[in-house]
């Protein structure tokens, strides 16, 4: 296809990809150009006559693939953020074909000679980034199995075509079924509790959904459906939390159990014991031992506060009646309000999304790093919705672009994350180009968009991660941005939530949306009052996802679990953390995270992330909080490194030592 814009670079602004001249079609011979010249040209390297330098071979590789890097950059942003049928049947043929591509480069013997007589010589490399590129390649190559025998590398080629397909297959069956279990109601009564705009929401996406004339509430990614804090109606909350839970019961049963154990069989083959250990061995935490010391250490605190937290809400509840798990948040709310008079719909009008995005999280992205936004209507991104600033250092050079994605919608993925679109590298001479996606229902027509403090949250959240790709500084691509340990990314978005609520941020940009006036400080004053309540079921509900993650990743070759209802129960009830009335935050057939989002044996990495954020936190609290210097310092210690430096010296360079776990346990209320 001659037209085909994904065969040449973007002559856009920062080669922001050209979505508006780029269609579903052009996709797949993309891909296969992609590959072929990728394959092509790691051929090359490896077929080097002369004696390998770094710069034939290390730094080769990293120069290779681009055309199959634009490819693959627009095309999972599309699987994730506006997919159609066309697409998912390309991603189920494309997966494993990229799995066996990526194999045939990463099992290369002759490649891998080359990589490892430079690794024998690497003391004599100075420049440090050079070095930790070249230990990471080798690194990389031996991990993917590049020293196994002939017939172990044909086993695990196999094995890892087969995990392409299911982890596939998982992510489709889950947004199929989630958009499947929409909840529709056809009296407005059944609503009561929700306010307003919620019900005005509700009654936008049944009518979307064809359901004229009814509501719809469609589900969010976490068990804890966020209008079961609102509904008064018990029956509707038990549906849609019912509704929650099944999800992936029909499709995904039966392929974590495949995944599971090829994942099993896969490290066995790589020489580790368990995929948790194969997984955990190149994070920060070093063992698996070592991750489960911290979290079997938190979970009985955790446990008893939330035990306690259980018999309060159950005496707000009526006579004889049992706290189940579709009460606990509309009992836990029904108790904040009583206890600090605070609620969502108190707090809303005052949390309007424009608001929070300009005056909130750029006003703390300026304070601090002395950045400036400029909204860009000449470019698009791949939907007329998201929103594309241009981003500007306080000198007013360029720095990036920061797209943003904020509503949910059918063709969508649940949950919110951070991709990048172009990755910073004085190497390939790229600045950086980076998205956030949010799952916030889209009001009607004309009304604002409101927010809960937990939507504001998780947008000073991701834009966190944003700061991180478009603070990179690296030569090397292989580096840039999050290219970071799991267990290391979530820390500096962890870190940027403290600005939502941080006083001169939040009086700059919590203001109702009509009257302007500011929110009230007695609201302000409860929510500070509040910080610890329902603490326990938070962390019981995380700890509990963390645990049952390692549970399955913890299986040995050959080690069948059974019936996975069954299993992840006895793994709850192992672990210390089981209670009939908090469910984990994601449940066994709707763990996306893990099953099929690059976080298998690592959903443990938030909580070992907010180690560090809880530390950092207190080190901008003595520091004078949001001020320059301060940002000058975080920035160019640890988020303009991406992963071009070990990640705990860079925390540690910061810091002035090692990281303390007090500042988290006072968090969460689990000094005890």
């Amino acid at each position: 296809m001659t037209d085909n814009p994904l065969l040449v670079p973007s002559s856009l602004p920062y080669e922001l990809p050209p979505f508006a001249d780029i269609r579903d079609e052009h996709f797949g011979p993309a891909f296969e150009q992609g590959m072929a010249e990728h394959a092509a040209e790691v051929a090359a390297v490896a077929a080097e006559g002369g004696a390998p330098t770094f710069e034939n071979t290390i730094e080769a590789l990293e120069r290779a693939g681009r055309t199959l890097a634009r490819a693959s950059t627009v095309f999972w942003t599309k699987v994730a953020s506006d997919s159609n049928e066309a697409v998912r049947a390309l991603e189920t043929e494309l997966s494993p074909k990229l799995a066996a591509h990526h194999d045939s480069i990463l099992l290369n013997t002759t490649l891998f000679a080359r990589i490892e007589a430079l690794y024998a010589e690497r003391d004599t490399v100075t420049d440090p980034e050079r070095r930790r590129l070249l230990e990471r390649y080798h690194t990389d190559f031996v991990r993917a199995g590049a020293a196994l025998p002939a017939d172990k590398a044909e086993a695990l080629k196999a094995i890892n075509t087969e995990l392409a397909e299911l982890a596939t297959a998982f992510d489709q069956n889950l947004q199929e079924e989630t958009n499947a279990a929409l909840v529709v109601v056809d009296d407005v009564a059944e609503l009561d509790g929700l306010g307003d705009g919620a019900i005005a929401a509700a009654a936008r996406t049944a009518s979307e959904r064809g359901h004229d004339g009814k509501y719809a509430l469609s589900l969010s990614l976490f068990t804890a459906q966020p209008a079961l804090s609102s509904l008064t109606d018990r029956a509707l909350r038990r549906r849609l939390y019912e509704a929650s839970i099944g999800r992936g019961q029909s499709g995904n049963a039966e392929l974590v159990v495949k995944i599971a154990t090829l994942r099993a069989k896969r490290a066995a083959l790589l020489g580790y014991d368990t995929h948790a250990d194969y997984v955990i061995a190149d994070q920060t935490a070093g063992t698996t031992k070592a991750v489960l010391d911290r979290l079997e250490r938190m979970a009985p605190v955790a446990h008893r506060n939330a035990l306690a937290e259980a018999a309060d809400l159950a005496s707000a509840m009526p006579e004889g009646s049992t706290l189940e798990p579709w009460d606990w948040p509309f009992y836990a709310e029904r108790v904040r309000q009583e206890r600090y008079s605070l609620d969502d719909s108190a707090t809303r009008p005052y949390l309007e999304l424009d608001r929070v995005l300009e005056d909130g999280v750029f006003f703390a992205a300026n304070k601090l790093y002395g950045l400036s936004f400029t909204r860009r209507e000449d470019l698009v991104g791949y939907l007329p919705e998201v929103r594309v600033y241009e981003v500007f250092n306080e000198d007013g050079s360029p720095l990036g672009l920061f797209l943003a994605d904020y509503y949910a919608r059918a063709a969508k993925r649940g949950g919110a994350w951070m991709n990048s679109l172009v990755l910073q590298s004085r190497l390939r001479g790229t600045k950086p180009v980076v998205v956030n996606n949010l799952n916030i229902p889209r009001p009607p027509d004309g009304e604002p968009t409101l927010l809960t403090f937990d939507e504001v949250r998780t947008t000073f959240h991701e834009f966190g991660h944003a700061l991180h790709g478009l603070f990179s500084q690296v030569t090397y691509p292989r580096f840039s941005g999050t290219s970071v340990p799991r267990d290391f990314v979530e820390y500096p978005s962890q870190v940027n939530e403290m600005w939502g609520t941080w006083p001169e941020v939040l009086a700059n940009y919590a203001k109702h949306h009509r009257t302007g006036e500011p929110m009230p400080a007695e609201f302000v004053a409860s929510m500070e009052a509040a910080e610890l309540f329902n603490e326990g079921f938070r962390s019981v509900e995380y700890l509990a996802a963390a645990l049952l993650d390692l549970a399955w990743h913890r299986l040995r070759d050959g080690e069948e679990p059974g019936d996975p209802a069954a299993f992840e129960a006895a793994a709850l009830e192992a672990a210390g953390i089981a209670m009939p009335s908090i469910q984990p935050r994601y449940k066994t057939n709707y763990f996306q995270h893990v099953f099929s989002g690059g976080y298998s044996a690592g959903y443990y990495s938030y909580i070992w992330s907010e180690i560090l954020d809880a530390d950092t936190v207190e080190w901008f609290k003595e520091n004078d909080g949001l001020r320059r210097s301060n940002g000058d310092t975080f920035r160019a210690k640890l988020l303009s490194k991406g992963g071009s430096v070990d990640p705990l010296a860079a925390f540690a360079d910061l810091r002035g030592r090692e990281p303390d776990i007090e500042p988290l346990l006072k968090r969460r209320g689990l000094s005890a």
